[in-house]
């Protein structure tokens, strides 16, 4: 069979491109109509600059940065409040079955911003915590929700009869765990689990209200010190497109590599 990746990845990249410059044209035409200005050539340093041989990151790339560590360090929080709940979700007992779903009810029936000025300005001065760490809290504890639903389903998705299987060729539970059920539950979640992370890169955004200098902050701060309104916030999404692009190329690669039956498509 011929090797049809170069292909896709042309006609994927051509959509996007395509999109862009029509993007682009749209609110290009419209700026024009209300005669603005465009001054491309400030935009630069804010994301950095060379002196002396040495490079110094602007308000922008500073900005991107933080975006990354609540972005990292919430995915952590994410997986791992995810797996808790699905973990209370899936036990025989009454007590932790209903303790998840009052969870997940509260965290997905109200607005995140709402859930992140209640733990800034209520639970964060009573626990002593920064507004990193609340930042970081809030979004492990609203995406986490969403990662347990993804979890269990594709738990519920592996036949039972594959742990049956494993236990009369004498395998160990910790063993048919780790070589034959969690394979197979990475290659059915990672896609899903993807889309969660391209939203929780999104959903950072929210942190700037906090007073935390991300890539959001920092790019309203740079508008209203310079009114480039449209091109820092061009920049600025093109830097988070950058970042889910980036991330949603990774997921794919690593999904043929785990995926057999993917790897030459």
């Amino acid at each position: 069979m011929a090797d049809t990746r170069p292909t896709r990845l042309a006609s994927w990249l051509l959509a996007i491109l395509s999109l862009i410059l029509l993007l682009g044209w749209v609110l290009y035409s419209g700026a024009h109509q209300m005669g603005y200005e465009w001054q491309w050539q400030r935009v630069g340093p804010f994301l950095g600059e060379w002196k002396d041989g040495d490079f110094y990151p602007g308000p922008l790339l500073s900005g991107l940065l933080v975006t990354l560590q609540v972005a990292l360090l919430s995915l952590a929080g994410t997986l791992v409040v995810g797996c808790s709940v699905v973990s209370l979700r899936l036990l025989p007992s009454r007590l932790g079955p209903w303790l998840a779903v009052t969870y997940l009810a509260l965290v997905r029936t109200t607005p995140q911003l709402v859930q992140l000025y209640i733990l800034y300005f209520l639970l964060g001065p009573m626990l002593g915590l920064a507004p990193l760490a609340c930042a970081v809290l809030s979004l492990s504890l609203y995406q986490g929700a969403f990662t347990a639903e993804v979890l269990r389903a594709g738990i519920q998705a592996i036949p039972s009869g594959q742990w049956e299987a494993a236990r009369s060729l004498g395998l160990s539970r910790a063993i048919t765990l780790r070589k034959v059920i969690l394979p197979q539950l990475v290659r059915i979640v990672l896609p899903p689990l993807t889309n969660e992370l391209v939203s929780l890169i999104k959903h950072s955004a929210l942190v700037s209200v906090i007073a935390i200098f991300d890539l959001t902050n920092e790019g309203r701060t740079l508008v209203a010190d310079t009114f480039l309104t449209f091109e820092v916030w061009f920049t600025v999404a093109a830097l988070y497109l950058l970042l889910t692009l980036t991330l949603s190329a990774c997921s794919r690669a690593l999904a043929r590599h785990l995926d057999p039956e993917q790897q030459g498509r």
